[in-house]
């Protein structure tokens, strides 16, 4: 026993100096030895020392290398006349910015999309031109306006979101002037303009609660989406599609739908947002999967940031907010939803039987009774709703 303690305190003192000398690679390499030499010994801590070595923290002491930026275009950005505030958003985002979380089939298309973009010559050679414009439609929170960010700069150019608030005057007419001068604004120059919202000024035509000005910017958009030029890209997104003119929708050259996230991109999601703490959450990863399933990322992301800055003040620790997180979800699902989470809960937590039952509303007998005979029940496909 004395010989082990000598030894761990030797690897404390190596892994110590090595941090004290700021040499990253070889504290890693150093740690990833002790994960083998602990595995057989102590699991749990060579479980620990993995998870830690497999985060990915922020290199703070790395030279930042200068990547160029969009070139901005040298007319001003055009602004409301009456309360002077800009009527387009801009962004700048560089290539190397993270790709947002996506299904396969969104990747798929979002490619050729930037595909199209990147070899316009050899598609005019064809007689054919790039994608022109395309309409996000889905629930908040599922990566829209992050997309286009993206988009943009995977196209090196810049991102331009017209802001509603600032194009919808109070002087009749001059909402339709604003509208005209932000998008006429966007066509100068190769970019990607992005119609946040549109159901708010593209409403059905046919609407008889809305005044004639909303009608009229209808028709604007109508005519610009057709006549939108090839050099730029425009995007529109929506979470009501059903308010939208129908019109409009015949005029986009693409409708992408927006779904909320399956099981696999939940989980990604969990382990992006979590960044170096995942070396903390990681042990309660398939619990948070399952609690979240049905959640926006946007969702998923607020309540992990809590966690996080919880955990960083010392107001709690990662199993008190996992429980009391799991309290609150539990709520809000069917009788065997609940059942599968006990069951998850007692299988992949050291939480005892009694424990689970308190957080989840489920009978110990039942808990023992699909823990000792029975796997979970076959996996939900929307929140609360299993498969049938």
């Amino acid at each position: 026993m004395l010989d082990e303690m000598n030894e761990a305190q030797s690897d404390l003192a190596q892994v110590v100096r090595l941090a004290l000398a700021e040499q990253t690679e070889d504290v890693r390499l150093f740690v990833a030895r002790l994960v083998r030499k602990y595995r057989n010994t102590d699991p749990e801590l060579a479980e620990q020392m993995d998870l830690y070595l497999r985060a990915k923290l922020p290199r703070t002491s790395a030279p930042t290398r200068k990547v160029p930026q969009p070139a901005m275009p040298a007319h001003a950005l055009p602004v409301d006349d009456e309360s002077r505030l800009s009527l387009l958003k801009v962004f700048k985002d560089t290539p190397d910015r993270e790709q947002p979380l996506l299904s396969v089939d969104l990747e798929e298309t979002l490619s050729q999309l930037i595909q199209e973009r990147r070899q316009t010559e050899r598609l005019a050679s064809m007689g054919l031109s790039p994608t022109r414009s395309a309409i996000f439609v889905g629930p908040p929170g599922v990566g829209k306006t992050l997309t286009a960010r993206w988009l943009a700069s995977q196209l090196g150019v810049p991102l331009y979101v017209l802001d509603l608030t600032a194009v919808m005057s109070s002087l009749l007419g001059r909402s339709g002037t604003n509208l005209r001068a932000a998008l006429d604004f966007a066509k100068r120059s190769p970019c990607v303009l992005l119609l946040d919202e549109i159901d708010a000024i593209a409403k059905r035509r046919s609407d008889d609660t809305d005044i004639g000005e909303l009608k009229r910017l209808v028709t604007v958009i109508l005519q610009e989406v057709d006549e939108w030029p090839a050099t730029g890209l425009l995007l529109a997104a929506t979470n009501h599609s059903e308010l939208i003119d129908p019109a409009l929708w015949r005029r986009f050259d693409l409708v992408i739908a927006f779904k909320a996230p399956e099981m696999s991109a939940v989980k990604a999601a969990i382990k992006r947002f979590l960044g170096p703490d995942y070396a903390l959450f990681g042990r309660w990863i398939d619990i948070l999967t399952f609690a979240f399933d049905g959640e926006s990322f946007s969702d998923i992301e607020r309540d992990l940031q809590r966690f996080r800055r919880a955990v960083a003040l010392g107001t709690a620790s990662d199993a008190d907010l996992i429980e009391e997180f799991i309290k609150s979800r539990a709520l809000v699902l069917d009788r065997q939803a609940r059942i599968d989470l006990a069951v998850l809960l007692a299988k992949q937590t050291r939480l005892s039987q009694h424990t689970v039952s308190d957080i989840t509303g489920v009978s110990r007998d039942t808990i023992r009774k699909y823990t000792n005979e029975q796997p979970p029940a076959a996996k939900k496909t929307s929140k609360g709703k299993p498969d049938t």
